[in-house]
């Protein structure tokens, strides 16, 4: 039995009100627990910092309701902004109404005092809750600056929040020589130092700042008590707007300098901080994006082809009529939007998965068997080879007639023809319904800024999957700027780059969006080197 399922009670029935208080982790979204990611599933109403909103809305349901908060200040109320009900409120209302609640904060929920407030009005009203707890900031965002926090000594780790820090806490703190673990904002790190010197710490105690950590926009400075606020400025990171940016400081032996250049993990990635473009259809951007952040990469994905249906639908609504009534021996599935424009069709008719009983089902590729088995229906051909129409023929039975009651396969497609599918299963013996699902167009434009980020270098490196995306980018967006490393995923793309007066920096050893982001990885890695 996992432990999931041994120690959590049930979610309670619906009518039956119930918060969970959840720690949503710094930022990287690879940081939330499993039990959060089950918690948000069943979530009706998720009650979000804005900070981690984007962290757990991706595992909520598409229905979950996620009421605004907003920050009450002094400076708000002042200028007469109405202000919305707390986030006590909003949460104990939803669970007077029977509503499984999820209460999202930064880091953990147990060192955030606001948390531990709403948590008692929860059980002064009789509300059921539970925690999931989370990796809090203060522990998170070390770690992922190559800082432990401990080592073999076993020294003493304070936690200080310097906005609340009384002077007792700083003279603790400077009378001792234990690591200090300091939350603050790039504007007030340098005071915080201050007053630990003032407290009997060393000027030259080192310390590392780091500002927006566990995610890819993540940076670190090493200093010492006495060096920091030249330090920032140096950098030319303040005087500045983001002066009111969380920074996480440590201070103590352990964040010294020669230390970090070993330890730092995250910040040496082949790609750390690198903007790249990924312009795809957006069902296939997924996996190579998250590969992409694998390395540190930030993707940014810009749709070149937008699917539409077909310009006849009578030939299509025909295939699926026939689907049902037995006209067919097996349908093949090219693509994954070949499986939605059959899915929307079975939607408008009222029919589910079940309509496949019977009939085999073969799909082109991982991707494509994946959609179908999202829809309820498992494949009974998936090629063991290559991915392509060729690996799928190579693995397709010969029509028998002993074992085949019907010759007909059903060949939903895309407008650009298939032609070497059809004839080679015409080769095999088979009848073939080759009917176009669905069309591939052009996408529309992407937003101007994003526009101009292509044609003027906002862009570290873009990956071109297809020689279509190559053509389309162009077309909708114009050429990306010759300072970004142009990265193609086989010759014939890099081909129709060169023609477009691109030059090729990287070429995939092998056709697949893994090797080529991986082709890139070792590109950005011997940069940096």
């Amino acid at each position: 039995m996992s432990p999931t399922t041994s120690t959590h009670p049930p979610l309670p029935a619906h009518g039956h009100g119930h918060v969970t208080f959840l720690g949503a982790g710094p930022g990287d979204p690879g940081l939330l627990t499993l039990r959060a990611v089950e918690a948000l599933a069943g979530a009706d109403v998720l009650v979000a910092e804005p900070q981690v909103l984007d962290v757990v809305r991706g595992h909520a349901r598409a229905s979950v309701s996620t009421p605004e908060l907003t920050v009450v200040d002094d400076v708000s109320t002042t200028v007469g902004i109405p202000v919305l009900r707390d986030a006590a409120n909003l949460v104990m209302e939803a669970a007077r109404g029977g509503k499984r609640v999820v209460r999202a904060v930064t880091g953990d929920p147990g060192l955030d005092t606001d948390a531990g407030q709403e948590m008692l009005a929860c059980a002064a009203a009789g509300i059921p809750f539970e925690v999931v707890p989370g990796v809090a900031t203060a522990v998170g965002v070390p770690a992922y600056a190559g800082v432990p926090l401990r080592d073999e000594q076993g020294a003493d780790v304070r936690f200080i929040d310097a906005r609340t820090a009384s002077d007792r806490c700083w003279s603790e703190v400077g009378a001792s020589d234990g690591t200090a673990v300091v939350s603050a904002t790039l504007e007030t790190v340098a005071a915080a130092a201050g007053e630990l010197v003032a407290a009997g710490r060393k000027p030259d105690t080192p310390l590392t700042v780091t500002v927006a950590g566990t995610t890819t926009r993540q940076r670190t400075w090493t200093a010492t008590l006495g060096t920091i606020a030249q330090t920032l400025k140096q950098a030319k990171v303040l005087p500045s707007p983001d002066g009111h940016q969380p920074v996480i400081a440590v201070v103590g032996e352990r964040s010294a300098a020669a230390q970090r250049e070993q330890l730092a993990w995250f910040e040496s990635k082949p790609l750390f901080g690198w903007k790249v473009l990924v312009p795809r259809t957006k069902e296939q951007a997924a996996s190579l994006s998250d590969q992409l952040r694998s390395y540190g990469a930030v993707p940014h994905e810009v749709p070149t082809i937008a699917v539409e249906p077909p310009r006849t639908p009578q030939q299509m609504e025909r295939a699926v009529k026939g689907l049902v009534t037995g006209r067919y021996e097996w349908i093949a599935f090219t693509s994954v939007n070949a499986v939605k424009a059959v899915r929307e069709k079975f939607e408008e008719y009222g029919l589910d998965a079940r309509a496949f009983a019977g009939i085999k089902v073969a799909a082109v590729g991982e991707q494509t068997a994946a959609a179908l088995v999202d829809f309820g229906v498992k494949p009974d051909l998936v090629p063991s080879g290559e991915q392509s129409a060729a690996g799928l023929l190579e693995d397709w039975p010969p029509y028998d007639p002993v074992f085949d009651p019907i010759d007909r396969v059903f060949l939903p497609r895309a407008d650009i023809a298939t032609e070497t599918l059809v004839a080679g299963l015409i080769e095999l013996g088979w009848e073939v319904d080759d009917v176009t699902a669905y069309r591939t167009v052009r996408a529309s434009p992407p937003p101007a800024e994003t526009r101009e980020a292509i044609k003027g270098g906002g862009f570290d490196a873009v990956l071109f999957t297809s020689s279509s995306t190559v053509r389309n980018l162009v077309g909708i967006a114009g050429k990306p700027h010759n300072v970004t490393v142009i990265a193609c995923i086989g010759p014939a793309t890099a081909k129709t780059a060169e023609e477009h007066g691109l030059r090729v920096d990287v070429l995939s050893p092998e056709p697949s969006v893994l090797r080529l982001a991986e082709a890139l990885a070792e590109f950005g890695a011997a940069r940096r080197a």
